[in-house]
């Protein structure tokens, strides 16, 4: 916008620099950068889903019989195989957990909890048709350390422990997601918190620091954007994740939306209507990159090694790196962040923040 402005006008401030802000403005409203990106990913051509064909005004009679053929495999054929290998995987995680769970703590208790993870987490991905490319498995995150990843659907979770196990953070739900829980934490130890504990930052961190001092627990998986993004940026990370110490093995992941759309709107569909439309896609196809560790430099404070870090998985990944907080999806912009833009706006119209303005 600087550059642009500073185009248009002269050394002084006119009234016609207000047009160029008004233009900007417009042009945010309807298309900015943060709120397209809470919405799946557009495609370049249809991919015989249903749900991506709303902008199809017209479809050849040879195309309709293709898609009514591929929706009688993927509900009739697909879906009753896909729900068949989920209900399977699940009840194997719950039964084998609770099983392992009763064993005192030994090698063997670790190696048959890794085992029934790793198990059970490879049948749910067989149940959603899940072909995943993993790159540079030798920077495959240690015990000790920190995993951080980009965030686009709950089923990322499945995406890592497919090829090792983790730790889980996160908070204590109800319901069958609660059963999970708690069978899984027998097992393996897992940082789960009460709704009340979330809120408590200095609780979460000294936890998180706890488990990431003993070299012999499995590494942590966070997520430090704290919502799901829709695969096509990063935002921002949260500093929290930073501020506990110990190694980050950043992961870049990135799926196909051509074969299903991966991304959760948490906002628009409930966790069974999401499930539904990836069981009933055509597949889920990503890539993994794995990258190097990378720890905390001399005089770097959290929020410049956490967007280090955030840069590194945008390049890697091939996402747009973007400075908004994701928690914008449910929150209302602070008045401070609206001020501080504000300041930036006048400093462009009186040039670089030095007043040059001519009064009579």
């Amino acid at each position: 916008m600087e550059k642009g402005l500073s185009g248009l006008r002269g050394r002084v401030f006119e009234l016609s620099d207000v047009f160029y802000f008004s233009k900007k403005g417009l042009e945010a409203i309807v298309e900015d950068e943060v709120t397209q990106r809470f919405s799946s990913e557009e495609l370049v051509s249809w991919n015989l889903l249903t749900r991506t064909n709303v902008n199809f005004q017209y479809i050849s009679p040879k195309l309709t019989m293709v898609w009514v053929l591929g929706v009688l495999i993927r509900y009739c054929f697909l879906l009753p195989l896909r729900v068949t290998l989920a209900f399977i995987g699940i009840s194997l995680l719950i039964i084998g957990t609770t099983l392992v769970g009763q064993l005192p703590d030994s090698r063997i208790k670790n190696w048959l909890s890794e085992l029934v993870h790793l198990t059970c987490c490879r049948i749910c991905v067989r149940s959603l048709s899940g072909t995943i490319h993993y790159h540079n498995k030798q920077y495959r995150p240690q015990k000790g350390g920190i995993c951080v990843a980009n965030h686009t659907s709950p089923i990322d979770v499945l995406i890592l422990t497919t090829d090792g196990c983790y730790a889980m953070v996160g908070q204590v739900h109800g319901g069958l997601m609660g059963i999970i829980q708690r069978a899984m934490v027998k097992a393996c130890p897992h940082v789960w918190f009460e709704r009340s504990e979330m809120k408590d930052r200095h609780l979460v961190t000294k936890r998180l620091r706890e488990h990431v001092a003993d070299k012999k627990k499995l590494p942590i998986l966070i997520f430090p954007e704290g919502t799901c993004i829709n695969n096509t940026s990063v935002m921002m990370f949260k500093k929290g994740s930073f501020e506990i110490g110990g190694t980050i093995y950043p992961v870049a992941i990135k799926y196909n939306p051509q074969f299903g759309d991966a991304f959760w709107n948490s906002s628009k569909y409930g966790m069974v209507s999401y499930l539904l439309r990836i069981m009933t896609s055509w597949a889920i196809v990503c890539d993994v990159w794995y990258m190097p560790p990378m720890t905390r430099e001399e005089g770097e404070d959290a929020v410049q090694f956490a967007n280090r870090v955030k840069s590194a998985i945008a390049v890697q990944g091939g996402l747009t790196e973007l400075p908004w907080d994701g928690g914008l999806k449910r929150a209302k912009v602070k008045d401070t962040f609206k001020e501080e833009q504000q300041k930036n706006y006048s400093k462009m119209i009186v040039g670089n923040g030095s007043p040059n303005l001519e009064l009579d």
